[in-house]
């Protein structure tokens, strides 16, 4: 006769990141992702900052409350996490609760394109970058809003 029961054992948390004396469980990491003045955001901000461009932070007073401002030129600037926002270079399908992903990442794309139409609406020009495009060739995206804040003058 078996030892065991019919009874389940209970879920085991998963445990990922150690901090401190513990690991944090998957709810805790995801809860501490920023959705502000993240590393790439910092990293384009400093590059624009260098090559003579002044700028503002995003405000809330905006649709999709944008991460840089040109308010003179009326130029909103959005970095895009390729995660949380399905870039098509870089999104790989999460493989643990597919369906939730899916969703979010079909919303926040829905978001995106709803937040630059109402922008548009009211007179002003989006640029939305990937974030490994700051990683990757930041000296690009520093010319395309360059480009981009140069046009305004015309």
């Amino acid at each position: 006769m078996s030892m065991r029961t019919s009874r389940t054992a209970p879920k085991r948390r998963r445990r990922l990141k150690p901090h401190g004396h513990r690991l944090l469980t998957k709810s805790e990491q995801m809860a501490r992702v920023r959705s502000r003045d993240t590393d790439a955001e910092v990293l384009l901000r400093r590059a624009l900052w260098r090559a003579g461009l002044r700028f503002r932070l995003g405000t809330r007073a905006l649709p999709g409350s944008p991460d840089i401002i040109f308010k003179s030129k009326r130029i909103a600037v959005f970095v895009n996490g390729c995660f949380w926002h399905g870039c098509p270079v870089h999104y790989t399908e999460p493989k643990a609760n597919r369906e939730f992903w899916l969703s979010k990442l079909e919303t926040n794309r829905r978001r995106d394109q709803r937040v630059d139409g109402e922008l548009l609406k009211l007179g002003w020009r989006v640029i939305r970058i990937w974030e490994h495009e700051v990683y990757g060739n930041i000296a690009d995206v520093v010319a395309r809003v360059q480009k981009e804040h140069g046009a305004g003058l015309l």
